[in-house]
């Protein structure tokens, strides 16, 4: 009987930390020029509860001067 409230206990303070902060993945594609002081730019993230994804991607565009 103890041992089955040590595991409970263990359990759910697993569960209580998953729920503060669970793990995000964070993708960045940074392929813009470094002088470019407003580079195009996609962003998205993806909450799916338990997993969280991030993706960043940048670049530049040739412009007329």
């Amino acid at each position: 009987m103890r041992d089955r409230r040590v595991v409970l206990a263990v359990a759910g303070l697993a569960l209580v930390t998953l729920a503060v902060r669970h793990p995000t993945a964070d993708f960045r594609l940074i392929t813009h020029e470094a002088s470019d002081p407003a580079p195009h730019r996609i962003q998205a993230a993806v909450d799916f509860g338990l997993v969280g994804v991030s993706v960043l991607y940048t670049w530049t565009v040739n412009r007329l001067r």
